[in-house]
């Protein structure tokens, strides 16, 4: 894995089923996606079974969680949003869920696959479809020509924000893998940048004196595991930043839904 990077996102079968024909093989994707969820529902009915007046750690942590995406949706799409709250706080434990998964090492990151990725965003996709005809009728296709557009340029507009619409799903699902699978690489590839690093300054230093070594060494291993650290804690941020976007277009898109374009 340390000489092929990508070799972590492959889909490998645990248990291979084959049932009609039709490949329903558990693989690490599945195994992963399961441990994931289980353990963000556990979290969440383990704290609500011992509500406290005075919060613990873990308390804080799913209220604070509860808070955060409220506000958002509030302040992104109104109080009209709020009956979604719940569909939209899922979405964001989620991929925050299945995103923090994947730091484990020997784990398997389920965000890194776009089957995952577009089935996510084909979801979002179609609740926006459904509630913008049940709150606005026919009248949520005239999205497709803004107020104002001049009639001999409403065929070209009308094109380009059919494009641009059909486009969402395919841009939430890109978004969200091909940034999970750069940001895993590059830590991979440093990781092993700082190991070959340390074998050759033991190498080189060989021929030293003993406690020359551990002057040439000392800083050099104190050096790349603080960088170490550092892209590591980076990537915890991306994996929570790209939950965050990912959830915000939802309540953007949902917007458009409810209120129009």
């Amino acid at each position: 894995m340390a000489l092929n990077p990508l070799q972590q996102f492959e889909v490998q079968a645990l248990v291979p089923l084959h049932i009609m024909g039709f490949d329903l093989s558990i693989t690490n994707q599945v195994v992963w996606t399961g441990i994931a969820t289980a353990a963000i529902l556990t979290l969440f009915l383990s704290v609500m079974g011992r509500m406290a007046l005075v919060p613990g750690r873990w308390q804080s942590v799913v209220e604070m969680s509860v808070e955060f995406i409220r506000d958002l949706t509030v302040g992104t799409a109104g109080k009209e949003a709020l009956p979604f709250l719940p569909l939209i706080l899922s979405i964001f434990l989620f991929i925050a869920g299945l995103n923090l998964a994947g730091m484990i090492p020997t784990s398997f990151t389920a965000t890194s696959q776009i089957t995952t990725t577009v089935l996510m965003g084909l979801s979002v996709f179609l609740l926006v479809i459904g509630v913008g005809v049940y709150k606005q009728g026919l009248h949520f296709f005239a999205m497709f020509l803004p107020h104002g557009t001049p009639l001999w340029l409403a065929p070209l507009i009308v094109v380009l924000e059919i494009i641009t619409f059909l486009a969402r799903p395919l841009t939430l699902a890109v978004r969200l893998a091909a940034n999970m699978v750069a940001g895993h690489v590059l830590l991979k590839l440093f990781a092993g940048f700082c190991v070959m690093l340390l074998g050759l300054a033991g190498l080189e230093s060989s021929a030293l004196s003993f406690s020359d070594l551990n002057l040439l060494t000392g800083p050099i291993a104190l050096l790349t595991l603080l960088m170490l650290v550092v892209f590591t804690a980076l990537e915890v941020f991306v994996a929570l930043l790209q939950a965050y976007v990912f959830t915000l277009l939802t309540v953007v898109y949902l917007k458009d839904a409810l209120h129009g374009h």
